[in-house]
């Protein structure tokens, strides 16, 4: 009941920021990173590709399904106060900008500075004799094979052109004088952008201190030759478009009998899903932009004409060359030191817990965890969920040494992980191949929780021994994200995980767990308590504190109580790297909420939420972002971090180094803009601070 009031009180649309254009100033500071001046240039391609990424994973899912519910004549607003159109009408006009900026960067900034160092992305205008004569007979050779040009004209329909694909649209001209229009797809198998002196030397090694490259696009050699595709036919004009389909996938698990088959079908219907975006090249005429807008069956407004390149998620490649002068210094990740003490990871785990703060603590012992459990003759199971492994995955392969080896193996596959679908298949079915058992997660639920249960026979009995974290079991993204993991042997912790194993594998209506808060069943409500008692103590004038560090905060009862904990003193620091729907800093409403963003050289991706607790701190580690998919609709694990010497840690050093960042965070203003952070200080950058911190550990251990 208490919840519902707390709704009501604060749910004028002006207490909330619409969760997708929050999204959009969240990926604006991605850009804000290639635009850094003091960034090498190799790092803000990098920056430039995954803005380009996440804006089209963004229309695929998140502006789809406004279309749906423009379509289907959706009026009702959100908690913001914006109906479905009006937030599409919000969209265009936040990302168009944005837009204009990236490409006047790429032509005007990265180009020529990527110049500067050797590196030449190309015209054909640009090119020798020699070099278009060496491209001339690769495209004959390598590209003209591959490609299929399609007609369009009242004898054959207009073609069906792939989600993400960048293509040619083609003017044509026939003997008679008549027009014609044919599409012609630049092949995805082929490399973006062609690098010309590897064609024209294929065996030539380049000494990285006079490197220098040359690249061409592959459309720009597709258009220049486009006339072997056209015989006896002039090629008019041809300018490139890419088109965005809706890919969301929507189950009706209720009705599926087997949902890895229904998982595939839908898979293969994802090509199919109507168009929500075209982009187009300025210079192509409106006549064929017409014929596009119509037989695509869009409407201008879903048109971006962009004045450069389509596509630059693609340029990733180019972050890929060897030029480590041109990128941020290398970081290796440090094994800990105690996994270096004794070979036995299972004693080591045994009598104490261990912390392991990703990528600055490397991501081994975790692997080493499940290749020792899968080789040692005493261990009798393991269990495991999978979201997104990965391919090659180490983690899966040695599961399959296990389940070879006699072991009970349980995984729970997470078939519905978005975009890594026909990865967690293949797995699967890898996985059912060597004998292990394989679940698929709850009809209606995504098991997104990260848990790893090991089983051992030893001579006091059977051990249970645990790792649980905030991220996946994936060896590249340990990588690139910041994440936390927990390895321990506690009797109640290893309790509730086999407990919750079996509610994933079996039958189970559990309601109550000793330490863990489970989503669906138990986090929403132990979440939004531990927030009631800050504001119980603050109304008696006990100290209160809240800190929550998550990827995204949006679920309305939540932020509700946080506006309430805000207003009778609870002092509260967010540091949320995405979507935040709590309006900050707003007076009569949060004015003691801070909130700060952090984007930087990793994806910042670990969940801590932190409560004073009238001095009696408590910490918890979770896998699950404040959202109310994550808190209702999947199931979510938040462990508690009991072990003193961890806890002091994760206060005194990981958050608040965070919150001391002031080089790469930001502050969010109660106007939605995130704001640089001039407070004075010796400038702290939070992430450079862990790489010096678990490096300086290491080298004081190895003097010893």
């Amino acid at each position: 009941m208490l919840g519902k009031e707390l709704l009501k009180t604060y749910s004028n649309k002006e207490n909330f920021f619409n969760r997708d254009l929050s999204w959009i100033e969240f990926n604006k500071r991605v850009l804000e990173e290639a635009l850094n001046p003091d960034l090498p240039i190799l790092d803000k391609v990098k920056f430039v590709s995954i803005f380009s990424s996440n804006l089209d994973e963004f229309y695929m899912i998140r502006v789809s399904g406004l279309k749906e519910q423009v379509a289907a004549n959706v009026l009702e607003p959100t908690i913001d106060g914006l109906t479905p159109n009006e937030q599409l009408q919000k969209i265009e006009a936040a990302i168009k900008p944005l837009l204009k900026q990236l490409i006047d960067l790429w032509k005007n900034e990265i180009i020529p500075t990527l110049k500067e160092n050797n590196i030449h992305v190309c015209t054909l205008e640009d090119l020798t004799e020699q070099e278009l004569s060496a491209l001339q007979d690769y495209f004959k050779k390598e590209i003209f094979p591959v490609l299929t040009p399609l007609a369009f004209d009242p004898g054959r329909p207009f073609p069906y052109i792939s989600n993400l694909s960048l293509s040619l649209a083609v003017l044509i001209l026939n003997p008679k004088g008549e027009q014609h229009f044919a599409r012609v797809k630049v092949p995805s198998i082929l490399p973006r952008l062609l690098q010309i002196d590897t064609i024209l030397h294929p065996k030539k090694t380049q000494n990285n201190g006079n490197y220098c490259a040359k690249f061409i696009w592959l459309g720009d050699l597709i258009k220049a030759n486009l006339q072997l595709l056209f015989p006896k036919m002039e090629v008019v004009e041809a300018h490139r478009f890419r088109i965005t389909r809706d890919t969301d996938i929507e189950l009706q698990e209720d009705e599926a009998d087997d949902l890895l088959r229904v998982i595939e079908e839908n898979i293969r219907q994802r090509r199919f899903g109507s168009v929500v975006r075209l982009e187009v090249e300025k210079d192509m005429p409106d006549f064929m932009l017409e014929t596009l807008i119509e037989n695509l069956q869009i409407k201008s407004s879903d048109v971006h004409i962009l004045d450069g390149p389509l596509a630059l998620s693609d340029i990733m490649q180019l972050y890929n060359l060897p030029l480590h002068q041109l990128k941020e210094k290398s970081f290796y990740p440090v094994i800990p030191k105690v996994f270096e003490d004794d070979d036995d990871i299972f004693s080591i785990i045994k009598y104490k817990n261990i912390l392991l703060h990703h990528p600055f603590d490397s991501f081994i012992p975790v692997i080493d965890f499940i290749k020792k459990a899968s080789k040692d003759p005493d261990v009798l199971a393991i269990k495991q969920t999978l979201y997104r492994v990965g391919a090659n995955s180490p983690v899966v392969k040695y599961l399959i040494e296990a389940a070879d080896r006699g072991k009970q193996v349980a995984v729970l596959v997470e078939l519905k992980a978005r975009f890594d679908e026909e990865n967690n298949i293949y797995w699967a079915r890898e996985l059912e191949k060597a004998g292990a058992h394989v679940v698929y997660g709850l009809v209606g639920l995504k098991t997104h929780s990260k848990m790893t249960l090991v089983v051992r026979r030893e001579n006091e009995g059977v051990k249970r021994y645990v790792h649980l974290a905030t991220g996946n079991y994936n060896a590249t993204s340990a990588k690139l994200y910041t994440d936390l993991g927990y390895f321990t042997t506690n009797e109640e912790i290893c309790s509730d995980v086999s407990d919750i194993f079996n509610y994933l594998t079996g039958y189970s209506k559990q309601t109550e767990f000793r330490k863990l808060w489970v989503a669906p069943i138990t986090l929403r409500n132990k979440l939004f308590s531990y927030i009631l008692q800050e504001i119980e103590n603050a109304k008696i004038g006990i100290a209160s504190r809240i800190i929550l560090k998550v990827n995204s905060l949006v679920d309305p009862l939540i932020i509700s109580a946080l506006y309430e904990a805000s207003n009778v003193g609870v002092k509260i620091d967010l540091i949320v790297r995405g979507i935040c729907c709590l309006v900050p800093q707003k007076p009569g409403l949060s004015e003691n909420i801070n909130v700060i963003s952090i984007v930087g050289r990793y994806l910042e991706h670990s969940r801590i939420f932190y409560f004073f607790n009238n001095g009696n701190e408590e910490v918890f580690f979770s896998s699950a972002d404040i959202m109310q998919r994550n808190l209702d609709r999947r199931v979510e694990v938040t462990f508690p971090i009991e072990d003193k010497k961890i806890k002091d840690y994760v206060i005194n050093t990981i958050l608040k180094v965070y919150l001391k960042d002031n080089s790469k965070a930001r502050v969010l203003s109660s106007g939605m803009e995130y704001v640089n952070i001039n407070d004075g200080q010796k400038a702290t950058n939070s992430q450079e601070w862990f790489m010096k911190h678990v490096i300086k550990k290491s080298q004081k251990f190895t003097k010893k």
